[in-house]
């Protein structure tokens, strides 16, 4: 059987490369109480540079430490090894990474089993009840400790998530990008049940003694146990589960545990509980359990946004499509949440069988981890380049048009956006007239004009983000509700209108969304397709991009001349601007018989 889990590689080893500061100034809490000092533990890799803007503070979740990785072959492995490190996603040769253990936990941070200074005994169940700001707040001190101003990324996964969401609101102007992974704006009630049961597992252990237990000598061991037990369950998913256990279903490993062990999960959960409890303080459990237990985002998109609106850094948000302790629901309603706003935003939700603890794992890393990559160097380079890079034309002929169609200083929305070859030039022509115009820096991205992608392809999704460009991925056939009325100046479906299933329903959320809609699409009226099916009786082969789809690896679902969608026009009083058919195969604008003689037609559209 098969016991390796996220929490194989950690242990109670003393930190040999931790640092620690206190803080003698008392810290107010957000419920009422103050705690007279604190210590933060802490390490750092890498080196922090002379303007002090490449620091990226990382997030553990609850029960990390400031051990994220190895500092040197005779160090242990850190809790997120595969992401840190030189050459690693968040490479230390380029950033200063920052990883301390939270308030309220047990590796060195102030928390329940520290010493009071005001009554010379561990504060136990005394501890004051923290939250998610709380936690941040601490983080905060430690990082004007160390000098810098603004942090160039706060990363974190599951706790470590919400801290970074939080320093994104709680403190707006001091980080310039948040990557939260596998959390999301509020724990559901199902989550929530979960964390309930665990601490009543704690308090109910005779051994817990009403959390006075290093009083007397014990540790509620049992009851810890089974509080981790049931952490693991909502850390897994049912494929992860069923992939872990099934084949040896009935045959639990004998072991030296109270717990039960008759079928091999069982055996699995108590081997993982006992290993916690050689490591982990169950009233650190209990602060930090109820501290994810309290943070409330908002439930509605109204609220959302609310919350939402005082941040000013880039996002990078992943999710995990198996995750049922944080649903990906969650994270694309902040994502969404964040677009309404004109925020700069990226996300996607992870394929996977991992479940939550998947932004720990190697399974799914080579696209979280290259995203997470991309996102940084282009982060880091907004903040460093000192203009914008080359303006380049466009290798696709609709791809001009349409780019010469859309004004200087407009709004763009794209759908469908594919590897965002478009946006990516539309994005450097305003970074160029921006320079231009004002000498602004390329980092002044606030002063550019909201260009957004939509892309349901998450490997298309990852190409977007390695080019520098926002996206969000999302299924265009549920509509743009997300999205207010007249949001943008132009809405872009660049040959995408034969994918969609329900052509009129998205194409009135694109008239109610953009001031002004382009559609681009492939004409079946082409006299190479006509002659084609006539003479040959072959379907006819579209280009997308490079490369020639046949019938059958092709994602169109269905096939339209210019004459049917001016006809479509016509009849939904949509009023067309612009129509510009193309010849792609001779690089040149139709002049002469445009439903024969055109393969690609470009038109401006709207609703007045």
């Amino acid at each position: 059987m098969d016991f390796v889990s996220t929490d194989s590689i950690r242990n109670a080893n003393p930190l040999k490369y931790a640092q620690e500061i206190t803080f003698r100034t008392p810290l107010p809490l957000e419920l009422g109480q103050t705690l007279p000092e604190i210590r933060i533990v802490y390490e750092t890799y890498g080196q922090l540079n002379e303007k002090k803007d490449n620091a990226v503070l990382l997030c553990h979740a609850l029960s990390g430490d400031s051990h994220a990785a190895a500092h040197d072959s005779e160090d242990d492995p850190g809790w997120w090894e595969i992401m840190v490190g030189p050459g690693k996603p968040i490479d230390t040769r380029q950033f200063f990474v920052i990883c301390s253990n939270c308030l309220g936990g047990c590796r060195g941070t102030t928390g329940p089993n520290d010493i009071n200074p005001q009554t010379g005994k561990r504060y136990g169940t005394s501890f004051p009840e923290i939250t998610v700001g709380d936690i941040v707040e601490a983080q905060n001190r430690l990082i004007e400790h160390l000098g810098i101003n603004r942090l160039l990324a706060v990363i974190g996964g599951s706790l470590g998530g919400i801290n970074a969401i939080e320093w994104a609101t709680r403190f707006p102007d001091k980080i310039a990008a948040a990557v939260p992974l596998a959390a999301g704006s509020h724990l559901t009630s199902q989550a929530l049940a979960f964390d309930i049961v665990a601490r009543n597992a704690i308090q109910s252990d005779p051994n817990f003694h009403g959390g006075e237990y290093h009083e007397y000598g014990t540790v509620p061991a049992d009851g810890l146990a089974i509080a981790r037990m049931l952490g693991h369950i909502t850390y897994l998913s049912r494929e992860s589960m069923m992939k872990k256990f099934d084949t040896d279903r009935n045959e639990g490993r004998k072991m030296n545990t109270k717990f039960e062990t008759k079928f091999s999960v069982g055996s699995y959960l108590a081997y993982q509980g006992d290993k916690f409890v050689e490591r982990f303080d169950a009233n650190s459990y209990l602060t930090l359990s109820t501290a994810i237990d309290l943070f409330e985002l908002g439930s509605t998109p109204a609220v959302l946004k609310k919350s939402l609106r005082k941040s000013m850094c880039r996002w990078l948000i992943l999710s995990f499509s198996s995750d049922w302790l944080f649903p990906p629901l969650f994270s694309r309603h902040i994502a969404e949440a964040l677009a309404a706003l004109d925020k700069r935003v990226n996300y996607c939700d992870i394929p996977s069988e991992c479940g939550h603890d998947a932004f720990l794992l190697p399974n799914d890393f080579t696209l979280y981890g290259e995203m997470i990559r991309a996102f940084l160097k282009n982060a880091a380079f907004e903040i460093a380049s000192g203009g914008a890079p080359p303006f380049q034309r466009p290798d696709r002929l609709d791809y001009e048009q349409i780019l010469d169609l859309i004004p200087r200083g407009a709004s763009v929305l794209d759908l469908g956006c594919g590897k965002g070859g478009l946006l990516a030039r539309l994005r450097q022509r305003e970074e160029k007239r921006q320079f231009e115009e004002s000498g602004l820096r390329q980092n002044s991205s606030a002063a550019l004009p909201h260009i957004l992608g939509l892309e349901i392809n998450e490997k298309y999704v990852l190409q977007c983000i390695q080019r520098g460009i926002d996206v969000v991925q999302a299924n265009l056939n549920e509509g743009l509700a997300a999205f207010e009325e007249n949001q943008f100046d132009f809405v872009i479906l660049s040959k995408t209108l034969q994918t969609i299933r329900d052509v009129e329903f998205v194409l009135d959320e694109m008239l109610r969304v953009g001031r002004r809609c382009i559609v681009s699409f492939p004409n079946l009226g082409y006299r190479e397709h006509r002659r084609r099916l006539s003479e040959d009786g072959r379907a006819p082969q579209f280009a997308h991009g490079a490369e020639t789809m046949d019938w059958y690896s092709t994602s169109d679902v269905r096939f339209l001349t210019l004459a049917d969608f001016e006809d479509f026009c016509r009849k939904k009083n949509i009023h067309i601007h612009s129509l510009i058919p193309l010849d792609t195969r001779q690089h040149k604008p139709v002049t002469e018989n445009p439903n024969e003689n055109a393969d690609v037609v470009v038109v401006v559209v709207s609703t007045g």
